[in-house]
């Protein structure tokens, strides 16, 4: 699957941009509100105690849990879109990198 992922990104630029700006939308969305909402979250258990999960506070807190995670999808996407075309645009072929190690060992050696 993550090889299929990444031919496809590399292949369509367009569908990187695409997927990119999309993944940099929904990112922004889940993240807008969800620490304000996980603060009150947990000051109403502060508060409280256990009498809240009764009224769905644990329910609102797993919930919010899961957006975190799921924001963090979305994030790890948009760097992953952003590595491909930044890749794309520097004109850097797919399987060329260097390994930073091997730039390090022969730069010392030069000393």
């Amino acid at each position: 699957m993550r090889t299929y992922l990444v031919n496809a990104l590399w292949k369509r630029s367009w569908l990187t941009f695409f997927l990119m700006g999309v993944s940099f939308l929904l990112f922004g969305v889940m993240t807008v509100n969800i620490f304000v909402l996980l603060k009150a979250n947990l000051d109403l258990y502060v508060t409280y105690g256990r009498m809240v999960i009764a009224d769905g506070a644990l329910l609102q807190l797993a919930e919010l849990i899961g957006y975190g995670f799921l924001s963090m999808l979305f994030y790890v996407l948009f760097k992953a879109c952003e590595h491909v075309l930044v890749r794309h645009l520097t004109c850097e072929p797919r399987g060329t990198r260097a390994d930073l190690r091997d730039i390090t060992e022969s730069s010392q050696r030069s000393l």
